[in-house]
């Protein structure tokens, strides 16, 4: 087999670790001035915990909002932990980073959309290692970073 640089894999890292980065410094420091999140993240990720009425009620996938209140947010090397409020009822929620299907900052019109490919399946399938692996045994398919447009999220 051809050795290649998996630059999907790369980039999937990559901005997995800046979303992680943002989050820390927004858990250490507030969210400063006009930015607020919109994360849309794949409810059935079979690590993301959340409440069986909010899983009933998004069954595939959730966008959050991280704006005016938030508690609890915590991020590790894996994911984040945040309770957010639903209707006047705070709520936990644990969303790994695998788990992202997108990540808005609409206040500096910055966006990325995470993909999943189906050659990554194939991959994985023969037993070729992800160049992405950290030596987790994941079975989920690395996703690809890609920039989103944010027409939709302009006021």
């Amino acid at each position: 087999m051809t050795r290649t640089i998996d630059y999907g894999n790369l980039m999937h890292r990559a901005m997995r670790g800046l979303i992680g980065s943002v989050l820390t410094d927004i858990a250490n420091n507030g969210l400063p001035g006009a930015h607020h999140f919109f994360i849309t993240f794949d409810t059935t990720h079979p690590d993301v915990h959340i409440a069986d009425w909010l899983r009933a009620r998004y069954p595939g996938d959730m966008t959050i909002v991280i704006q005016h209140w938030f508690r609890d947010l915590e991020v590790t090397e894996d994911g984040f932990s945040i309770t957010l409020n639903f209707g006047n009822q705070p709520e936990p929620l644990v969303i790994p980073f695998d788990a992202l299907v997108t990540f808005v900052d609409p206040s500096v019109e910055f966006g990325l959309r995470f993909e999943t490919h189906a050659e990554d399946d194939d991959e994985d399938e023969n037993g070729d290692d992800p160049a992405g692996d950290d030596g987790d045994d994941d079975p989920d398919p690395p996703h690809e970073a890609e920039v989103v447009s944010l027409d939709k999220f302009r006021k």
